[in-house]
């Protein structure tokens, strides 16, 4: 049970981009039966409690049913075909004014569990001023948890970016938890039956 004085977190799962390679709405991909969107919700709830944002964008109207059965908050990134930078601001835009630090997690990192989230929350509460990063494909990117003093940081952010810049300009406030799960994602069908054969099932950290 956490104390009393524990930083509060609050998770955004980033799930609002077009699929274009992937051919229809990634996040309603079922794998064990489920929607990833909704697994993704749960294994930020797992961290964060009910204080879990899925920012949606691009077929929203099609996706928001899959999470009628979650506690989430849903958001409608309305630009997101500027790219990722929009769903990163609108993330940080709808966080609660009084979280310390901010989860920001990609809905097709299908392979992350709570258990690795969970690591980057206990290096964050380690280092609550300090970034704290997945580390895969030998550097540091999402899923990450930043302080509040770094929101400003992510609300310059433009365009197809991720965070690494960020991370890079950061690196003497960032923590890294290597992570190899993370490099698992889901770009196309083909991605999807490696994923579902295990294939692309990585070792554990």
């Amino acid at each position: 049970m956490e104390s009393l004085e524990s930083p509060a977190l609050h998770a955004a799962v980033l799930a609002a981009g077009p699929s274009s390679r992937f051919g229809s709405p990634k996040p309603l991909v079922r794998l064990g039966g489920t929607p990833i969107v909704f697994q993704a919700a749960a294994r930020a709830a797992a961290i964060a409690g009910h204080s879990v944002t899925i920012v949606l964008g691009a077929n929203a109207r099609e996706i928001a049913p899959a999470l009628r059965q979650s506690a989430a908050a849903v958001v409608v990134n309305r630009d997101w075909e500027e790219g990722l930078a929009s769903s990163i601001r609108t993330a940080v835009r709808s966080a609660p004014p009084r979280c310390d630090g901010l989860l920001l997690t990609l809905c097709d990192q299908v392979a992350v569990t709570a258990d690795d989230l969970r690591r980057l929350y206990v290096a964050w509460r380690r280092h609550p001023i300090l970034v704290v990063a997945a580390l895969h494909g030998g550097a540091p990117g999402l899923p990450a948890i930043f302080p509040r003093w770094a929101f400003s940081d992510l609300l310059e952010l433009r365009g197809d970016r991720d965070p690494r810049l960020l991370l890079r300009r950061s690196a003497d406030r960032l923590v890294r938890v290597p992570m190899s799960n993370a490099a698992v994602d889901l770009d196309t069908p083909e991605d999807l039956l490696l994923v579902e054969s295990g294939a692309r099932e990585p070792t554990p950290p």
